[in-house]
Parts: structure tokens; C-alpha cells; sequence
């Protein structure tokens, strides 16, 4: 595959995952959109490293600690949400909002 083809990938799921966060008010929704965004950025930084620097093995372990963060952040928000509605009732982020500072 050439690198136009990885980015159209990225900027396809960087653009749905943008349209999911900025569209949906349920909490779960938002962060899948979130992920999903994220998910478009470490593509594209897979791809320019691979085609900037082939041989070395940097941009694949660069990548798997990302995905490893991304996986724990993720668990840990779902966590939150979790107990939010418990103990609340709230699933959406206007509902959420009297939760700041």
C-alpha cells in the first residue's frame, strides 16, 4: 500500500470519529469517538514512520505503547461513566455538567 492510501484511511477515521464526538451526547459515544480519532492520528504516525524509516523497529513499539495507554485510558473512562451512572443516573454530558471543579 502507498502512504496516500494510509492517510485517506487516518483522515477517513479521524473524520468519522470527530463527527461522532461532536454530534452524539451520550458519554460512551463521545469517548468512542474519541478513540476513534486517536486511532486515525497513530495510523498516520505508523505509516510516516514506516515509509520515512523502514528498517528500524521504533514506529512499531512507538505504537504499540500508544495503543497500550490508549487501552487503559479507555478502561479507566468507561470506569468513571460506570460509576457516574450508578450513582447518579447520568449517561449524558449535559447531565455530567455540574460535575466540574
Amino acid at each position: 500500500m502507498s502512504l496516500e492510501a494510509f492517510l485517506v484511511l487516518a483522515a477517513a477515521l479521524f473524520s468519522v470519529g470527530l463527527y461522532g464526538a461532536l454530534s452524539q451526547q451520550s458519554i460512551v459515544m463521545l469517548m468512542m469517538g474519541l478513540e476513534l480519532m486517536i486511532n486515525g492520528l497513530l495510523v498516520a504516525g505508523a505509516a510516516f514512520w514506516f515509509y520515512v524509516s523502514p528498517g528500524s523497529a521504533d514506529g512499531q513499539v512507538l505504537v504499540l505503547v500508544a495503543v497500550t495507554v490508549m487501552a487503559l485510558e479507555m478502561a479507566m473512562g468507561f470506569a468513571v461513566v460506570t460509576a457516574l451512572f450508578r450513582a447518579r443516573d447520568v449517561d449524558l454530558t449535559d447531565d455530567a455538567g455540574d460535575l466540574k471543579g
